[in-house]
């Protein structure tokens, strides 16, 4: 499967996701730990199919510091001794808010209810933020075939200077 179109070197999509890419900026800068950003990240992309961003996130979570053990167990995170509680319910935010198709209310009133029991109003913002958000860039690569395993950490960053 070939890469159909690279969204950074067609003019208009290069503009688009430059802008795109900034808005990420935002949330890496926000109170929100970068581990939960990841991790939710990791978990949105491993339910879309997204190997791009899959490859992506575990590689800037390892480069942060992050545990292979840990990364490992993202998929399993309900059957994982390894989470604290307040990144639980941002996996469990972070899986709802993706899966709106097979859920019609989106996120449930009890995993809201974790989530304000954990994070303030700015980490809460940024958490709705990155869910939208990653699941936007999963749907990216995914419909151009942008496939997983030759990124490296830091590679996004050093794109976007």
């Amino acid at each position: 499967m070939e890469t159909r179109i690279n969204l950074f070197e067609n003019a208009v999509a290069a503009k688009f996701m430059k802008r795109f890419a900034n808005a990420g900026l935002v949330l890496q800068q926000s109170p929100l730990p970068h581990a939960v950003q990841e991790l939710v990240s990791l978990r949105a992309s491993q339910i879309n199919g997204c190997g791009w961003c899959i490859d992506m996130h575990v590689k800037e979570a390892a480069a942060a510091g992050e545990s292979a053990v840990r990364l490992h167990l993202v998929a399993a995170w309900r059957e994982s001794t390894v989470f604290t509680e307040a990144e639980r319910a941002a996996l469990a935010f972070a899986e709802e808010g993706t899966r709106l198709a097979d859920a019609h209310q989106g996120v449930s009133d009890e995993t809201w209810a974790l989530v304000r029991e954990h994070y303030d109003d700015d980490q809460v913002a940024a958490l709705v933020c990155l869910v939208g958000l990653i699941n936007a860039a999963n749907r990216f690569a995914v419909i151009v075939h942008q496939r997983g395993g030759a990124y490296e950490a830091g590679m996004f960053a050093a794109a976007l200077a």
